[in-house]
């Protein structure tokens, strides 16, 4: 009988356990509204409006180590597979516009194909790159109060398939404008932009993870690459 009575306990205990309240879903604030209005009316037009291909492109961030115990540290390969957003091709650059975004949860650390690519001469192992995953959204970027990177095309010039872009890029609730060198393959069907700048973490108000008092520490300099694919909405 005592028998019994512990195993309808226990049974009592894991029905409870079961009907628990799961937490809650955490809902990150979206990014600044795409101004989805303007293109649609710039396709009625019959103007060419293309949308990101997520799954077709790729944004990768080399990110060095430094300090006096650079040694004992990492380069590391960031990337991201979810840019979002909405191109308009025009004739000559100057007209050209588009507004993405990229979801910083999505970004990925040291993906084993793209370390080999990099070249990189370290393994780090997978607990050091969690690691350095959750350093970067947690301490680094603050990705719960500032989730998203969004960039505007401004300006262009030069002449097509290779001009200068002007992009702003808001990243951690500061706005910095780049001129990016870009090579653009353009069709009816689908569009290709493909080029690589740099920026300074601190420009955008970030302070670039470090420990034992800067001994071994991440440089402030990011080197970005690119390869976006969109097709005619």
């Amino acid at each position: 009988m005592h028998m019994i009575r512990k195993f309808l306990l226990a049974l009592a205990a894991i029905l409870a356990a079961s009907c628990a309240p799961l937490p809650p879903v955490v809902e990150r604030p979206l990014p600044p509204a795409v101004p989805e209005a303007d293109y649609a009316a710039a396709r009625a037009r019959g103007e060419a409006v293309y949308r990101i291909d997520a799954a077709q492109s790729l944004v990768t961030v080399r990110v060095y180590r430094g300090g006096r115990l650079a040694r004992l540290g990492h380069d590391h390969v960031v990337a991201s597979r979810a840019v979002e957003g909405l191109v308009l091709r025009a004739r000559v650059p100057a007209d050209m516009r588009a507004d993405l975004h990229m979801a910083l949860e999505s970004l990925t650390v040291d993906e084993p194909a793209l370390r080999t690519a990099a070249g990189l001469d370290t393994t780090p192992s997978a607990t050091d790159i969690e690691g350095t995953r959750r350093n970067m959204l947690d301490k680094t970027l603050e990705a719960a109060r500032f989730p998203y990177v969004t960039l505007a095309l401004t300006h262009a010039s030069g002449e097509l398939p290779k001009p200068t872009l002007n992009v702003a890029i808001t990243l951690h609730d500061v706005t910095r404008s780049y001129p990016i060198p870009v090579e653009i393959d353009a069709g009816d069907d689908r569009l290709r932009a493909r080029g690589r700048f740099a920026l300074l973490q601190t420009d955008h108000g970030i302070s670039p993870f470090s420990i034992f008092g800067g001994a071994l520490e991440v440089q402030d300099r990011l080197d970005i690459e690119f390869d976006l694919q969109a097709r005619r909405w």
